[in-house]
Formats: C-alpha cells, structure tokens, sequence
C-alpha cells in the first residue's frame, strides 16, 4: 500500500515544488501586467481610460508575456494532477524527486527565455520539452501501474 501522506519525503517535495509552480503563475501574470503597464497598452476600455492609455490587443510584447502564462497554464495544472497520481504509484523517491525538480526549472527556464530575456531557439523548445515529456512520462507510468492492477 502506498503511503499518501504529509509525512512522506516524497509528498512534501511534491508539494513543495507545486506550490513553487503556483508562485511562479502568478509572477507571469505580474510579469504582463508590467508590459501592459510599461507600454500603456490595455486589454480593456475602462483600464486604457483610466491611466490615459490605449486599447490594444497586438502588442508584441505583452503578447510574448501572455503567451508564455497562457503555456504555464496550459501545463503546470496538468503536472498537479500528473504528479498527484504519479504519487499513487509508490515511485522511487529519487526519481521522482529528479522529474519533480526538472519539470520546475524547466517551467522557469521556459519563461526567462521566452518572456524575461527572449533567447533563440532552441531555448525555448527545450524548456518546454522537459516539461512536456515529464509529463508525458508519469501519465504513461500512472497508466501502465493501472493497467496492470486491472
């Protein structure tokens, strides 16, 4: 029987790096704020009247901002469930340690070149493919753990 609880090591770093990952969703989304404010560009009529800027939906660099949150939010949920029911599979704690930490500085790296100091590729396509195959990886495992308890 595997033990789910907050006494174990493997739990606590779960925890510990999805709580990471949470802080770091709503850096970004500080993060297009700024862009948004830095060039006076807004999303909405009432917020451009209210600090004299302009509507605009376009702007190279509060996109970039936004695209790299709206990846975030497209992956980091995903790894909360993944990693939650990888937990359940009483994986070898280094391991999952290692896919836990990997998958959180790839997230954070995917945003430093994609948003806070825009690098060539492949930067960006490593960063997001760490994260990706981590992902991919434990719901393959969950699914073959499953499958054989079937």
């Amino acid at each position: 029987m595997v033990s789910i609880s907050l006494d174990n090591p493997l739990v606590q770093t779960y925890i510990f790096y999805s709580a990471v990952l949470a802080l770091k969703l709503f850096f970004v989304a500080i993060l297009t704020g700024a862009a948004r404010g830095k060039k006076n560009v807004y999303a909405n009529p009432e917020d451009a009247a209210a600090r004299k800027g302009t509507v605009k939906y376009d702007d190279p660099d509060v996109e970039r901002t936004r695209r790299a949150h709206l990846n975030d939010l497209e992956n980091i949920p995903a790894f909360w469930v993944l990693g939650a029911l990888y937990l359940t599979t009483d994986p070898v704690v280094g391991w999952a340690t290692l896919l836990f930490r990997a998958f959180a500085l790839a997230r954070i790296a995917h945003t430093v070149v994609y948003a806070v100091v825009p690098l060539p590729p492949p930067s960006r396509g490593i960063a997001f493919g760490v994260s990706f195959l981590v992902n991919v990886y434990m719901g393959v495992q969950v699914v073959l753990y499953y499958l054989s308890a079937m």
